[in-house]
């Protein structure tokens, strides 16, 4: 459950630096206006999870990773809702 715990926490932290360092660029090379906003860009990273449960639960069958993951993504969604 520890391993399905960091990776959840781990992946959609990867996933925004990723997407916000790429929106960034694409920004600088065409001259754009921020089309997207960070607040709409935590929830995308966070919808990785979702993947990443399925692949857990349904094809390798760990379900305690799953469980970790699923773990993460509730208390990630609950903390954008609170805060933002």
């Amino acid at each position: 459950m520890i391993f399905g715990v960091i990776m959840g926490l781990l992946l959609p932290l990867i996933f925004y630096v990723i997407l916000n360092k790429g929106i960034f660029l694409i920004k600088e090379i065409f001259v754009l206006d921020s089309f997207i906003s960070n607040n709409k860009l935590m929830l995308i990273s966070i919808f990785i999870n979702l993947f990443t449960l399925r692949y857990y639960f349904v094809t390798l069958k760990y379900e305690q990773s799953g469980r970790g993951i699923l773990l993460v993504t509730f208390i990630y969604i609950i903390a954008y809702f609170l805060f933002l």
